[in-house]
């Protein structure tokens, strides 16, 4: 049986281990571990959903990847479907998440979390690092968040 802070912390390192090992990026490694943990509902071409979000939407610079990963993730449990009404709690999540990287980060925004790699382009272990921790927290805080409301059961 895997405790809570155990599923966390696997859930956290795979997400950091996919990225670090450059199969995806931020926002794809996050997509793809939420849907791992939760038994893979949608097909790994989910995955491809995610591809335009890495280093802040097309390395433009904006909102965070992982933090964007994120964002899909919470919709795979907490979204709606055509005709569905919407549930207020995607919106909580949401800003849930929103509101969790900006406390730790001062921003959502890519080019200002990174701001001290300017235009290195993942050149500096710093920089690589960096985005790794942020992928793994969003990952982490996703997957506590679903725990609690009962969408993933700790055995």
């Amino acid at each position: 049986m895997a405790s809570r802070e155990e599923v966390l912390d696997r859930v956290q390192n795979e997400a950091e281990e996919i990225f670090s090992r450059e199969e995806l990026y931020c926002s794809e490694a996050v997509v793809k571990t939420i849907n791992s943990l939760l038994d893979s509902p949608y097909d790994e071409e989910v995955i491809k959903l995610a591809s335009g979000f890495p280093v802040g939407m097309g390395m433009r610079g904006c909102l965070c990847g992982a933090v964007s990963g994120g964002q899909m993730s919470l919709g795979m449990v907490y979204g709606r479907k055509h005709g569905e009404n919407m549930d207020n709690k995607m919106f909580e999540v949401s800003a849930g998440l929103h509101d969790y990287i900006k406390e730790d980060y001062g921003s959502t925004c890519c080019r200002v979390i990174t701001r001290q790699w300017a235009g290195d382009n993942f050149a500096s272990e710093g920089r690589k690092r960096h985005c790794i921790e942020i992928t793994g927290k969003v990952a982490r805080w996703v997957a506590d968040q679903m725990i609690e409301d009962g969408y993933v059961k700790i055995d």
